[in-house]
């Protein structure tokens, strides 16, 4: 499977290990609004914009 890589709001970078795990938490807990995720102690700001790439990521590399 190839890695996906993803900045944090601290601009470090986070390998996403399970990219459906991961898209199924953020559309299920973050669906609206803005709210922040954390995720192995890296933090993510979830705002639409966010929610489109994970969503472009997920379809991307199912």
């Amino acid at each position: 499977m190839e890695k996906i890589y993803l900045k944090d709001n601290h601009d470090r970078t986070y390998i996403i290990q399970d990219i459906k795990s991961f898209y199924s938490h953020i559309f299920k807990y973050h669906a609206s609004g803005i709210s922040v995720h954390e995720e192995n102690g890296y933090f993510f700001t979830v705002d639409e914009k966010f929610r489109k790439k994970i969503k472009e990521l997920y379809f991307k590399h199912i």
